[in-house]
C-alpha cells in the first residue's frame, strides 16, 4: 500500500484554489490537509499541520509566497514547497530556489503535471 503524500494549498484567488482542489480530488496517494489564502496563514498553517507539500502561489496579500517558502523551509524542515506561479521569469525560479523551493511551475501546465510533480517531489527530486 502507498503512503498518502499531505498537501496544503496556499493560493489567494478562489477559482484557481477550486480548481486544485478538484484536480487533486481524484487522485488517491495525495490528500489536501488545509488551505490558506495569504502567505501568513499558509506559514502558520505548515507548522500546525506539518504537510508534506505546500503548493504555494507567490502573489499573495499579507506575506508573499516566496518569504513564506523561505519561513516553512526554516520552520518545518521536512515540509517541502512547490511553487505554482503565472511568473515566467527566471528571477523568480531563482530566488523560489534559494528560498527552499523544491519545485516550481508555472500556472499553464497541463492538469496532469502538478499531482505527478508533487509525487517526484515528496520521492526527493525536484521539478523546475
Amino acid at each position: 500500500m502507498s503512503t498518502v503524500i499531505t498537501v496544503l494549498l496556499a493560493e489567494d484567488h478562489l477559482i484557481v484554489l477550486e480548481g486544485i482542489k478538484m484536480l487533486l480530488s481524484y487522485e488517491t496517494d495525495i490528500e489536501i490537509v488545509g488551505e490558506a489564502g495569504d502567505g501568513r496563514i499558509a506559514v502558520e498553517l505548515a507548522e500546525k499541520l506539518q504537510p508534506d507539500i505546500v503548493v504555494m502561489d507567490i502573489a499573495m496579500p499579507e506575506l508573499n509566497g516566496l518569504e513564506a517558502t523561505r519561513q516553512i523551509r526554516t520552520r518545518v524542515p521536512k515540509t517541502k514547497v512547490i511553487i505554482l506561479s503565472a511568473h515566467n521569469d527566471d528571477a523568480y525560479v531563482k530566488q523560489a530556489l534559494a528560498f527552499g523551493a523544491s519545485g516550481y511551475l508555472l500556472k499553464q501546465i497541463a492538469g496532469s503535471v502538478l499531482p505527478s510533480a508533487i509525487r517526484e517531489v515528496h520521492h526527493n527530486t525536484s521539478c523546475f
